[in-house]
């Protein structure tokens, strides 16, 4: 009989587990806490849109769609991508569900995005993506909140020491459309000096010769003009509106007037949120205002400003989160025990106390497995026990074990799971319990 071989996982992607899943997951409930306390809606997208949605947003001479983005014909002879990115799915979403009514609409989602690049460290075909955006609100005060959060994000991810926000204004249409001109002009004046990838952005998009990593470029994109020779008296009140709101908040921020966005709908604020700490990767959250993104899109001029982070590259930079330990192990010994076992244990997790029951093994092992996995309390039952109306309750770090009265047995462990020393609580629990009624909430 032939062997049969086993699947490869596909390059590009990632199993996450253990310590690299619980990095990860810290990063998605943080934010969905942060998201909750500047009052954005959760919004869950489709992971594959028409193609067109994000040739007409994301520009189709941009590299993500000539040349990573994954589309493919479906059965019908439609062209579908798989999102390379949220912003656009957003905007579609926005015109096509008829969310004009709530503007100005503040929403975050977050989940699996995809580019077909060179797999490297913290960079995958399939990646992650935590992401904020506010739709019809053209006042500097959006650009603000959303820098705000994003700097709360990283400070409650404990990751804040060390990232700079780099900020920068690209003016509005005037500003850029002035601005664009000057840099066609001084590009063009060098223009046989400049690799063959500028030659090419020089015809279609000049701002983007100011990323260029070429050597033969930087000299010349460097002597380039700055924007503020040409921004407009309400582009520079725009900015100084954002700098100011920024002060305000105690959110510090440094200028690079060489952040640019390429694409024609951005307009005044673009930033990024950068550091040392990954080499060559040093942007873990960027984003910007694109006021005329929805208008590219067949809908009417529609203020927009949104960010987005990776997630793998945020998980890098954190701390080993903490293992999540059990409140209280079942070892139940025979079928009437584990009967009663499963019983307890639904009362306790309907109560927010997790619960972990082992399957197999004698008293002994079930106990061994209760400490391994750093049960705070053990619960020991059998026949006998059940005769008598009792379980024994352990105390798996002091060792200290009792009877205790089944009847009771419920509000004795939350009773005890309460009076934990709670300076020492983050090696044992999920956080504080506290009586709410006739059961715990936890805080």
């Amino acid at each position: 009989m032939a062997r049969i071989e086993t699947p490869r996982r596909v390059r590009g992607t990632q199993d996450i587990f253990g310590e690299e899943q619980r990095r990860f997951a810290h990063v998605l409930d943080t934010f969905e806490r942060v998201r909750r306390l500047y009052c954005f809606q959760r919004v869950d997208l489709p992971v594959f849109e028409a193609t067109e949605v994000f040739a007409r947003s994301i520009g189709e001479t941009t590299d993500v769609v000539s040349k990573e983005m994954y589309t493919f014909p479906d059965r019908g002879g439609d062209s579908l991508t798989l999102r390379p990115e949220f912003t656009a799915g957003i905007a579609r979403a926005f015109l096509t569900e008829g969310w004009q009514q709530y503007a100005p609409l503040k929403l975050s989602t977050s989940g699996a995005v995809f580019r077909y690049e060179r797999p490297q460290k913290g960079r995958y075909r399939q990646f992650h993506q935590i992401d904020a955006e506010i739709l019809g609100a053209p006042e500097p005060a959006a650009d603000v909140e959303l820098l705000v959060m994003a700097d709360q994000v990283l400070r409650e991810l404990g990751i804040a020491d060390g990232v700079t926000l780099q900020l920068n204004t690209l003016g509005d249409a005037e500003t850029r459309e002035a601005w664009r001109a000057g840099l066609v002009a001084h590009f063009e004046a060098h223009r046989g000096e400049l690799s063959e990838d500028s030659l090419t952005r020089l015809d279609k998009n000049p701002m983007r010769i100011l990323d260029s990593k070429d050597p033969r470029d930087r000299p010349i994109a460097d002597a380039a003009p700055d924007i503020d020779a040409y921004l407009t008296h309400e582009a520079r009140a725009f900015f100084d509106a954002v700098t100011a709101g920024l002060d305000a908040a105690g959110v510090a921020w440094t200028r690079n007037a060489r952040l640019v966005r390429g694409l024609d709908y951005y307009r005044h604020t673009a930033f990024e949120f950068v550091t040392d700490r990954l080499g060559a990767q040093g942007t873990v959250l960027a984003g910007g205002r694109y006021d005329g993104l929805v208008e590219s899109l067949g809908g009417a001029p529609t203020a927009g400003v949104g960010w987005a982070a990776g997630v793998e590259r945020l998980s890098m930079l954190l701390e080993e989160p903490r293992v999540e330990r059990p409140d209280v192990s079942i070892v139940a010994i025979g079928t009437r025990a584990e009967h009663a076992g499963v019983k307890i244990a639904a009362e306790l997790r309907s109560g927010n106390t997790s619960c972990h029951m082992a399957y197999r093994g004698n008293m002994k092992r079930r106990l061994e497995i209760a400490s391994k996995v750093e049960a705070a309390f053990a619960v020991i039952i059998g026949d006998d026990e059940l005769d008598r109306n009792v379980a024994k309750v352990k105390n798996l770090r002091s060792g200290e074990q009792d009877e205790v009265q089944l009847f009771r047995l419920i509000d004795e462990l939350w009773a005890r799971l309460g009076e934990r020393d709670f300076e020492n609580f983050a090696d044992w629990g999920k956080g504080r319990i506290s009586f709410v009624g006739n059961g715990p909430v936890a805080e």
